[in-house]
């Protein structure tokens, strides 16, 4: 079963990309996101679907973050991704993602937000920034949620504070400057995976 991580590799390039999925591939990361405010992200995307369908069998969830409109939903489909991650809750872009079949995690902070996205198709719930909303708050917000609502903690998410984000019920997590800044090579991105995978399997 694949671990409720995303990768958010803000500022890759599509020279760099493959080299890096693959570390983190290796390390037990199976869900990859290319934020849209990257350089050529749609290229990234492309070059990374096609290298993981000939590599991986097609086993690697790709897709975009910071996907704000319906035409970038498009554009994230042309290119082969099959995510689309917000840092909003827009119903529309919500609506794009799931009419093309593809998952939705739009960004919320409120219960009022959560049950729009919800009402609109959202494959799952991204909780952003995490950190600001707090532990308290959030498992507030899970005791209203349908019971099955998978959340995704995003921002100030890591290796120290895992355990205590899972003990308060949170799905999964994703992963940005903890797992990638620009200029890490593709073993130093590796180990900080690895790193993040025994982290969140110890606190399991």
């Amino acid at each position: 079963m694949s671990l409720p991580l995303v990768a958010i590799l803000r500022g890759v390039t599509p020279q760099d990309i493959i080299a890096i999925a693959d570390e983190i591939i290796a390390a037990g990361i199976t869900r990859i996101e290319v934020p849209l405010n990257s350089p050529q992200p749609l290229e990234s995307i492309a070059v990374l679907v096609e290298h993981c369908e000939r590599a991986h069998g097609g086993e690697i969830l790709i897709g975009a973050g910071t996907v704000l409109t319906p035409q970038q939903v498009r554009d994230v489909h042309a290119a082969g991704g099959r995510l689309i991650v917000s840092p909003n809750a827009d119903v529309d872009v919500i609506r794009e993602s799931r009419r093309l079949e593809m998952g939705s995690l739009p960004g919320i902070v409120t219960p009022t937000e959560a049950f729009a996205a919800l009402a609109a198709g959202a494959s799952g719930l991204k909780l952003f920034p995490a950190t600001q909303v707090g532990i308290v708050n959030m498992k507030a917000m899970l005791a209203v949620l349908p019971k099955d609502t998978e959340l995704y903690a995003v921002g100030g998410i890591g290796s120290d504070n895992f355990a205590e984000w899972r003990a308060a019920g949170v799905h999964g997590a994703g992963l940005g400057t903890a797992i990638y800044t620009p200029g890490l090579s593709a073993a130093e991105v590796g180990e900080r995976a690895r790193t993040l995978v025994a982290a969140w399997q110890a606190a399991d």
